[in-house]
C-alpha cells in the first residue's frame, strides 16, 4: 500500500508561545486532545486511549526544539523513515500563531487521517481555548 505525507495547518487564536509548547510537548498538555493518558521518560512517549487505557501506542522523540517542534516516531510503525511532527510557528504577517502538523497514512485513508487531526484539534482548542 503506497503511503503518503500529509501536511496540515492550524491558526490558533492565543498569545502566549507557552501555552503552543505546552501543549504539544508535554505529557499534561497532550492528554485531552491528543491522547487520553500519556505517560513519558527521556526519549519515550506511552500514548494511552480508552477508558481503562485500554489501547496504547509508544513513540520515541526523534527531534525536539523547544518553541519550535516535537517530532515523535511510532516504534510499532515498520517504516522507521515515517514520523509524526508537531511544530508551532508565527505569521509574520497577522502574529497568529501557526500549529502545523506533517504526518503519513495509507494514500487511500488521507481523508479520514486528516479528519481525525481536524476533529483532535478542534477538541484542543475546546479544552485549552484557542
Amino acid at each position: 500500500m503506497a503511503r503518503k505525507k500529509i501536511h496540515l495547518e492550524y491558526i490558533l487564536d492565543l498569545t502566549s508561545k507557552d501555552i503552543v509548547w505546552d501543549a504539544i510537548s508535554t505529557p499534561s498538555g497532550l492528554e485531552g486532545w491528543f491522547a487520553d493518558h500519556v505517560e513519558s521518560d527521556d526519549k519515550t512517549v506511552t500514548f494511552f486511549w480508552g477508558e481503562n487505557d485500554e489501547e496504547s501506542r509508544q513513540a520515541e522523540i526523534a527531534g525536539i526544539r523547544t518553541y519550535s517542534y516535537i517530532k515523535f516516531k511510532w516504534l510499532d510503525n515498520p517504516n522507521k523513515r515515517e514520523y509524526f511532527e508537531l511544530r508551532m510557528n508565527v505569521n509574520e504577517l497577522t502574529n497568529d500563531f501557526v500549529l502545523e502538523i506533517k504526518d503519513f497514512s495509507d494514500a487511500d485513508e488521507v481523508d479520514d487521517h486528516e479528519e481525525l487531526w481536524d476533529s483532535q484539534i478542534e477538541t484542543l482548542r475546546r479544552i485549552r481555548g484557542f
